[in-house]
């Protein structure tokens, strides 16, 4: 899927990797805005040489080439860079439209490291990062209490053998088949969700379930001491039934469908929270 960006009434082309799950997006349209080189591939060439030569060894790894649109409306082949990426390439651009960025990136490296000398911290700006969203204040308490769940379930995970993301990964969509019928691309799929957090569109009830599925998991795990991911697997989905179970009794009861295909926020107020945990 290939989109468009505005950034200050300008374009970046960006093409969304479903695979991956990130937006890559032209380094050279961000290298022409933010510093208004009427050459802005040779200024990004010079650029990879310089980044280079400071030590971003990796840097060649890290880009990527793909076909974009260009103003013409043929295809070339175009240096993109996923977000992370680009942000390291901003903080050697030498430019003042770029020092905003600077700044961000010293700020939010300042709170990182006041996080980890007080980890309680990063628990409070995420409150508030979701109360400015339009969180009401019951539902952040859930959607905390879920993160807090979800680092436990990770941490048993990692302490009996689980060390690929990718087996997390999986593990977690075994929890989310057998809670709610529906692996996480699935669900995401239901709501209409791109790169947006999944559970940051659930509403308290599906909240709810999920937390039920994993903190089963993270039981099972604790008395049955599962090793290496296929005997985790197993307990995954035994956490995951248990909590399907227990949907599946509520929906008998009440005659409703857990499962929805809305966002728990209205259309206009869904806000993507992807750097938040899932």
């Amino acid at each position: 899927m290939n989109s468009i960006k505005l950034f200050e009434s300008k374009k970046i082309r960006s093409v969304w990797n479903e695979k991956e799950e990130q937006w890559y997006f032209s380094i050279t349209d961000i290298i022409e805005i933010l510093t208004d080189s009427p050459r802005p591939r040779k200024y990004w060439n010079d650029l990879k040489t310089k980044l280079w030569k400071e030590g971003f060894s990796e840097l060649s790894a890290k880009i990527g080439q793909l076909k974009l649109v260009s103003s013409d409306g043929k295809s070339y082949l175009t240096d993109v860079a996923d977000s992370k990426t680009l942000l390291r390439i901003i903080q050697s651009v030498s430019s003042p439209k770029a020092e905003p960025f600077k700044r961000w990136l010293a700020t939010v490296g300042y709170e990182r490291l006041e996080e980890i000398e007080n980890p309680e911290l990063s628990t409070q700006r995420t409150r508030e990062l979701y109360k400015a969203k339009g969180y009401p204040d019951d539902w952040i308490e859930k959607r905390m209490r879920s993160i807090a769940i979800r680092e436990e379930l990770t941490g048993e995970w990692s302490d009996h053998g689980v060390r690929k993301q990718m087996e997390y990964a999986i593990l977690t969509a075994e929890i989310s088949k057998a809670t709610f019928g529906l692996t996480p691309s699935e669900y995401k799929n239901l709501k209409g969700l791109k790169r947006e957090n999944l559970r940051d569109h659930m509403n308290d009830l599906e909240l709810i379930f999920s937390m039920l599925g994993e903190a089963s998991t993270t039981e099972i795990i604790k008395t049955q001491h599962p090793e290496g991911f296929d005997e985790n697997r197993e307990t995954a989905r035994d956490g995951g039934k248990i909590a399907g179970d227990a949907r599946k009794a509520l929906e008998k009861k009440t005659g409703k469908k857990i499962v929805s295909k809305q966002n728990f926020l209205s259309p206009g107020q869904s806000t993507e929270t992807h750097q938040l945990p899932d």
